[in-house]
């Protein structure tokens, strides 16, 4: 079998939202995120909104768009865990530390809009927040740590929501542009690798998600409207980027959804056909290739959209091909062409329970396989430079007499899945680096928890808040420090 390339890029992934912090602190603004209530496996994460005439509602996250004439606000007595999130803005220095006694070669991080740009469409960025950025690169750089940043992960500011819609608004293209152009220049002496948009397709998985919404159709009209204004920010960007610094490489990243047929019936295996079409390709395709693919007008028809094409906008994406392919996996599920089957859970996942796979506390499918999968499938599809940037097991740690961890399950999680990726190697897919999901504890996007953990460094927080914020490493660490020495040889 074949080992590991010799300069593969071993290391994990966060984003800003989920441990920055520092609300509050410089001139950060809210992002939409801040606006969320810490949830549970039982309980949503809610959205508090204002409508015009002062009444209140709150719903359930990403279950509806903003209503018109409503705006998105907070409520002195609940809890938004991402305002603080870990603190990782006053625990830069401490937490890259020991993501290097790790070994690591890569950090995922992201930029935080808001704070480079409070509302969103300032005429130029804070210095402060820029120069957040240029001490947490340094800081990378001083041990050997290449920076791949996502410039955007779900952290639109909330000025620009409440004002003008967010992405249901062209316009955002704009202000977007402008943060993305910013962040390209100030720090081009910095990054090399970039990711325009996190799981870009989400909003499509969401439309399932709330499979029988009254709204669905006008759901699906702004899905894909919004989908179409970041996809051309996206192109934007690439190209851009590759105008700054040739040398600038740039993917997509894509939440790749590894379904199977439930059932050796043909209308299964058909079906498994239309939804990694709907959940996957439909995306991936128009920023790999550079168009909307063949089989986007059927899905616009089917969902009764009509989406708004302007002049020049398919040009622009076809200017704004990627050049790697960006992807995170977690788990798996099956799909069949009938409805009575048993549902699977976690992370937006619904589809059917596959009865040769494990299942986690959070109902997530034990399927390192799916991994194997997925790159053969994104590699025989597109034949550019693959690499994993979230892969990883939430679960509940249990803090010894001691103050160990010993978190043989998520090292058993990761060991399988690492060993998927080099059979995916030898396969001949060209993979050149692993990011692990939360290599230090964060606040779960899903859940707004602490408790749901994935990190190698444990971090003193509970769900309602309350902790020191110290740093404690997990069995797992040394695990995985053992794994980059070797380079991937010893797990």
């Amino acid at each position: 079998m074949k080992k590991f390339p010799e300069n593969f890029l071993w290391g994990g992934a966060t984003s800003a939202m989920q441990i920055e912090g520092g609300y509050g602190e410089s001139n950060r603004g809210l992002n939409i995120n801040d606006m969320n209530t810490a949830g549970s496996k039982t309980m949503p994460r809610m959205t508090t909104i204002q409508y015009a005439d002062g009444s209140f509602e709150q719903y359930p996250m990403f279950s509806k768009d903003l209503p018109e004439n409503a705006k998105m606000v907070t409520m002195d007595d609940l809890y938004y865990p991402n305002r603080r999130a870990i603190d990782f803005y006053h625990h830069y220095k401490e937490d890259i530390a020991l993501l290097a006694e790790m070994g690591f070669k890569v950090f995922r991080m992201s930029i935080m809009w808001s704070r480079l740009f409070p509302k969103g469409n300032e005429e130029k960025a804070d210095e402060e927040g820029l120069k957040f950025y240029h001490d947490v690169f340094n800081e990378l750089h001083k041990y050997n740590i290449e920076p791949l940043v996502t410039i955007w992960h779900s952290e639109d500011p909330v000025y620009l929501v409440n004002e003008i819609g967010g992405w249901n608004n062209r316009k955002m293209i704009e202000y977007f542009d402008r943060y993305a152009e910013t962040v390209l220049t100030e720090y081009k002496d910095d990054v090399k690798y970039w990711l325009t948009f996190n799981e870009l397709n989400n909003g499509i998985m969401f439309l399932d998600w709330i499979k029988g919404s009254g709204d669905k159709k006008q759901r699906a009209q702004a899905t894909f409207q919004q989908l179409h204004h970041k996809l051309l920010a996206s192109a934007h960007t690439v190209k851009k980027a590759h105008a700054i610094d040739p040398e600038n490489k740039v993917g997509c990243m894509i939440a790749y959804a590894v379904n199977y047929p439930l059932t050796p019936d043909p209308a299964d295996n058909l079906k498994q056909v239309e939804t990694a079409k709907w959940l996957n390709w439909y995306t991936a395709d128009t920023q790999v290739r550079g168009k909307y693919p063949y089989f986007a007008k059927k899905f616009w028809d089917r969902e009764g959209v009509d989406l708004k094409i302007e002049e020049n906008d398919l040009k622009e994406l076809e200017e704004g091909k990627v050049d790697f392919f960006s992807f995170s996996y977690y788990s798996s599920a099956c799909v069949s062409a009938k409805d009575d089957y048993e549902v699977s859970g976690g992370n937006f996942t619904m589809g059917a329970k596959n009865p040769y796979l494990k299942y986690s506390e959070w109902g997530w499918a034990m399927d390192p396989q799916g991994l194997r999968y997925a790159l053969n499938e994104i590699y025989g599809r597109y034949e550019i430079p693959c690499i994993v940037v979230e892969n990883g097991l939430g679960a509940v740690d249990t803090i010894e007499e001691d103050g160990s961890i010993h978190d043989t399950y998520r090292i058993e999680y990761l060991r399988e899945h690492i060993k998927a990726i080099r059979e995916a190697i030898d396969d001949g897919v060209d993979l050149f680096g692993y990011c692990s999901w939360g290599c230090i504890d964060e606040i779960s996007a899903a859940s707004g928890q602490m408790n749901k953990r994935y990190g190698f460094i444990h971090v003193d927080l509970d769900d309602e808040g309350n902790g020191t914020l110290v740093r404690r490493k997990k069995d797992s660490f040394e695990w995985y420090k053992k794994v980059i020495a070797s380079n991937g040889e010893e797990l």
